[in-house]
């Protein structure tokens, strides 16, 4: 949970960079279309009025020809009356300039002409249509050639009193390299501005999400290092957030709450482990009375002061109940080492002396015993180190069955980095997938007899000296025990 909380911290910060990062793109990308747009309405809005201006400038001298001109004033005439006039035109105002007649016959052009080119065909009849009926009798028609829009104005020519002549075609073609040049150097300079942006974004989305995260990350070290098992610590932290102040209560508050819920839970399960024990005592203790019991009342109904074997029916008596007093002094005994561990008393010691030692005492020829080193000298407890080997020797003998042929128990002792390991396995029955949690149960037994405290005993023996124990096991084949006791010197 805490390291997917981390791995969610370093997304928020991530997440954080990308969106100033992407802010920055999509500004600029928005800006370079609207720039774009805005160049190309201004270029489009240039030729227009460019034309417009051609245009009226042209009509003025087209006006003024006419009111100087000798010959009558007949849509006949215009091609007379503009014969060398429209190159004159066509050169002031460097633009093709051509005349057509009222049914869109071209009369007059500026245009350079040779033998071989086709005869320029008369104006569209739609376009005609749209200059007569237009309210400022004039037309712009615009088509794009070869890549480039061609504008074409076509207007009445009148004379002084407003009678149409014939009609003023001007093409124009729109010429946007200067247009072009101006967005390409416009682009490159936004380019690099927001290049620098860029840069900056980087640094300052970097500072300014450290700087947002900071808070979390102290909380999130601190709910790693949160534990039901230690005194957890609060955070004092002030942080500039409103909600990060109040997730930093909510944790306060939940770490007096956790406090006070391992009290109660630890308190509870002392309890429940003593009730469960006291359960445990009485039962084994009953076992043995019911035995006692039986053979007291069955020497009282059966006593005959005559009878010849009195002294050996006393003999099987007393014996039948001493076995049962030994084994509810076991059950006492297991239990009050269970209860109050006598502390330890520590000695520098050849651990592998001390367990070789300790094997000599089983005379189970199928005991062997084996160390990889010869010494192994650590600070230990010896009556608490002999009682870990006798307990797993004792625990694997007892796991191989009688009827077995083939027995076998193998302890083996070495040094792993600074600590010893002992392993302690048997081919005997082995344990049962089911019960691999309970192994170490204070009450917990697969044996017919005992109370099942000596794993409970050990555990509790090596984890005092910071060691651990596990096991290997497998149905039918065997299990193998692993103490790692920690080597001290000091």
């Amino acid at each position: 949970m805490f390291k997917d909380f981390k791995i969610s911290m370093l997304s928020l910060q991530i997440r954080i960079f990308l969106s100033m990062i992407v802010l920055i793109i999509v500004a600029s990308v928005l800006l370079a279309s609207i720039s774009i747009i805005q160049f190309k309405n201004e270029a489009k809005q240039y030729h227009q009025e460019r034309l417009e201006h051609k245009e009226d400038a042209i009509k003025e001298n087209i006006i003024y020809v006419l009111s100087n001109t000798t010959y009558p004033l007949t849509p006949g005439n215009l091609s007379l009356i503009f014969k060398d006039k429209i190159h004159e035109l066509s050169d002031i105002h460097n633009l093709e300039i051509n005349i057509y007649s009222l049914d869109g016959k071209l009369l007059k052009s500026s245009k350079s002409r040779f033998s071989i080119d086709p005869v320029t065909p008369p104006i569209p009849k739609y376009i005609l249509k749209l200059v007569q009926s237009s309210i400022e009798k004039r037309y712009v028609d615009i088509k794009t050639i070869n890549g480039k829009k061609n504008r074409s104005s076509y207007s009445l020519i009148k004379d002084d009193k407003f009678k149409p002549l014939g009609i003023l075609n001007l093409p124009y073609v729109e010429d946007d390299s200067y247009y072009k040049t101006e967005l390409q150097n416009f682009l490159i300079r936004l380019a690099q501005v927001y290049t620098f942006m860029l840069l900056v974004a980087f640094a300052v989305a970097y500072f300014l999400s450290s700087y947002i995260t900071k808070s979390l990350k102290t909380i999130s070290d601190k709910l790693s290092e949160t534990s039901l098992n230690q005194k957890n610590e609060k955070i004092v932290l002030e942080a500039s957030s409103k909600e990060i102040n109040l997730l930093i209560k909510a944790y306060n508050g939940m770490v007096d709450e956790l406090e006070e819920s391992a009290l109660k839970l630890a308190q509870s399960e002392r309890e429940e482990a003593w009730r469960e024990m006291a359960k445990q005592v009485a039962h084994e203790i009953k076992n043995p009375l019911t035995p006692m019991r039986l053979t007291v009342q069955s020497f009282q109904r059966k006593f005959d002061p005559n009878d010849p074997n009195l002294k050996q029916k006393l003999n099987d008596y007393s014996e039948t109940l001493i076995q049962q007093i030994d084994t509810m002094s076991s059950v006492a005994s297991a239990f009050s080492n269970f209860a109050s561990m006598p502390a330890q008393q520590n000695e520098t010691l050849n651990v592998v002396n001390v367990v070789e030692l300790t094997m000599d005492i089983f005379n189970e020829e199928y005991v062997h015993f084996k160390a990889e080193e010869k010494e192994i000298i650590s600070k230990i407890d010896r009556t608490q180190l002999i009682r870990i080997i006798t307990n797993l020797v004792k625990n694997a003998i007892q796991a191989i069955p009688e009827n077995q042929e083939n027995k076998a128990v193998c302890v083996n002792i070495k040094k792993s980095s600074n600590n010893v390991i002992i392993n302690v396995a048997d081919n005997g029955i082995g344990i049962a997938t089911e019960n691999f949690h309970r192994i170490f149960e204070p009450k917990f037994t697969t044996k017919t007899s005992g109370m099942g405290l000596g794993l409970s005993i050990i555990k509790n023996i090596i984890e005092n000296y910071n060691g651990t124990i596990t096991f290997e096991s497998q149905k039918g084949k065997g299990t193998t025990f692993t103490v790692s006791l920690p080597i001290t010197n000091q």
